[in-house]
């Protein structure tokens, strides 16, 4: 007897196991809104992604529902359109939204960390009422220029660079893999300034400005589901009321990374717990040698593996939400949480693709796809070796950068 696979539409499946009875240290409020989360994605977007990622293709219908449920900004002050929300709501949200998509997590990951946050904490009242309400509505998408092609892990050694013209400034350089490229209304570009401090600034490059151009980035094996593309500025005049006034230097950029790093270390919980418990229901359904193989002890050790890494990483990750609730969270904590949640998500898919067999190589099941997506999450926002040198710096106190 075989186990017969899932309509590809089919009813979303998914338990989610709490074997540490997690939810006890929730409130009614995180709860409501893990399960409103859960149920969005499940009911509008879950039946679409397969399709949507085979296709390479990005449904923008979906915006207004993401909107809706606060998944755009959820921890920004209501006052600019957010929903006022601590950082485990706003972990939680990830979390469900990346349990049915990477890709799809990172367009909100990218609206909500790396554009409103840098407009909202950098920025003065003016440019966060013009674009911090039509940001957390979907009205308007945003991206995030950092990534250079020839400056990676380290962007401190950018050369997009932008010169004071006395009325505006003249703006020119490159950036690549930018999630939302394609698709958005506006730009947060990290340039350098031709002075001689040579500083880092954000500016709001806006659709529409001459010689500001947004390549579409083709042949994507990762992240098929999510626009991605390039940011080229061909001396584009940026207006001086685009500047973001309250932070320079690389220290602004890398502090949307925090918060967009602490929102993957939620996000790929929920890869984690959509893949095991993917395999543990086909593991009760698939007979070999005239039982499950989940009466097989390998295939028990698996799971019994799976579901005790997811729990660690639970744990992890709910205290840094504490510790990001009392802003006493550290850069050095969340690279931990990335790297750990990550590493455990591609390790989770692994054995739960074995555990399917030939049958998780389909897009029947999520599996595959979330492996693919998972080569980029493990990549961007710090590549795993770059994680390990921040904890190496953290603990020896010496730096392995320089």
């Amino acid at each position: 007897m075989n186990a017969k696979a899932a309509p590809r539409n089919a009813t979303d499946l998914y338990q989610a196991h709490d074997h540490y009875l997690m939810d006890e240290l929730l409130t009614e409020e995180h709860k409501l809104i893990r399960d409103t989360t859960r149920k969005y994605v499940s009911k509008h977007i879950k039946p679409i992604i397969e399709e949507s990622f085979e296709k390479a293709e990005f449904h923008p219908e979906i915006i207004p529902g993401l909107a809706e449920i606060g998944a755009f900004g959820p921890n920004i002050p209501v006052e600019y359109g957010g929903m006022g929300l601590d950082q485990i709501s706003y972990g939680l949200i990830m979390q469900e939204i990346e349990r049915v998509d990477s890709g799809l997590r990172s367009l909100c990951s990218v609206q909500g960390s790396l554009v409103m946050y840098p407009i909202w904490k950098y920025g003065n009242e003016e440019q966060r009422m013009k674009w911090l309400p039509k940001l957390a509505s979907g009205k308007m998408i945003g991206c995030f220029g950092l990534t250079e092609p020839d400056h990676g892990s380290n962007p401190s050694g950018m050369v997009t660079t932008f010169q004071d013209k006395g009325d505006h400034y003249l703006l020119n350089g490159a950036k690549m893999w930018i999630s939302n490229s394609p698709i958005a209304d506006i730009a947060v570009v990290w340039a350098k300034a031709e002075n001689a401090e040579g500083r880092i600034h954000g500016l709001v490059v806006e659709r529409g400005m001459e010689g500001f151009t947004t390549p579409t980035t083709h042949g994507k094996l990762s992240l098929r589901a999510s626009p991605t593309g390039e940011l080229v500025f061909d001396n584009v005049k940026v207006p001086k009321a685009n500047l973001l006034p309250n932070k320079s230097g690389l220290g602004a950029p890398l502090g949307c990374l925090d918060s967009a790093r602490y929102g993957i270390s939620w996000g790929t919980i929920g890869v984690a717990m959509e893949c095991y418990d993917t395999a543990l229901r086909y593991s009760k359904e698939r007979i070999q040698f005239g039982k499950p193989i989940g009466q097989f002890q390998l295939t028990q050790k698996k799971l019994a593996e799976m579901i005790t890494e997811i729990t660690k990483a639970q744990l992890l990750t709910w205290r840094l939400g504490i510790l990001k609730n009392e802003d006493r969270a550290t850069t050095a904590q969340i690279s931990m949480a990335k790297r750990n949640n990550v590493q455990l998500a591609l390790n989770v898919a692994r054995e739960a693709r074995q555990i399917l067999g030939g049958m998780g190589i389909t897009n029947e099941y999520p599996i595959m796809r979330h492996m693919m997506n998972l080569e980029s999450v493990v990549t961007y926002e710090g590549t795993q070796d770059i994680h390990l040198l921040i904890t190496g710096h953290e603990v020896t106190g010496l730096a392995a950068f320089k």
